[in-house]
């Protein structure tokens, strides 16, 4: 038996985590973000990796999506487009994205109203209603907000 082998492994594996977890701890992340930013190391560690600190919680794209929107909401005026497209880019999946938005609909449809609100009273000061009408669509604002603005 090779003790000195399986220590270096275990060693190798032990120093990935701790590199790994405090990438972790600095910042919220995906487990796309986590494999992008470990794509060098050995693959089968960074797997073992990525599930156990899955196990513990600490990888969770479920708890990423929630917080995001949390902080989107009380950071931001984004529509629910631009939030959706910002967690899409960081590796959390569309379903995911689209499950959380469809279980919190009222509320999200509530913020994107009051944040295409203040985009509205903020631009339309220098610009004309069309103006600031195409610059909410662009943002992703749905119709029915925008709408909601004018009456």
């Amino acid at each position: 038996m090779d003790y000195r082998k399986d220590f270096e492994e275990a060693e190798k594996i032990d120093k990935l985590r701790s590199k790994m977890l405090k990438y972790i701890l600095y910042k919220k992340r995906t487990e796309q973000e986590i494999r992008k930013k470990f794509c060098e190391e050995d693959e089968s560690a960074v797997e073992d990796a990525i599930e156990y600190f899955k196990e513990l919680n600490y990888i969770d794209d479920f708890d990423y999506v929630q917080r995001s929107v949390q902080e989107f909401m009380n950071l931001k005026s984004l529509s629910i487009k631009e939030m959706s497209y910002k967690m899409c880019q960081k590796g959390v999946s569309k379903k995911m994205v689209d499950e959380y938005i469809s279980k919190h609909e009222e509320e999200l449809v509530e913020y994107e109203i009051n944040s295409a609100r203040k985009i509205w009273n903020k631009k339309i000061q220098n610009s004309d209603e069309n103006v600031v009408r195409d610059f909410l669509y662009k943002k992703g604002y749905r119709q029915e907000t925008i709408q909601e603005l004018e009456k």
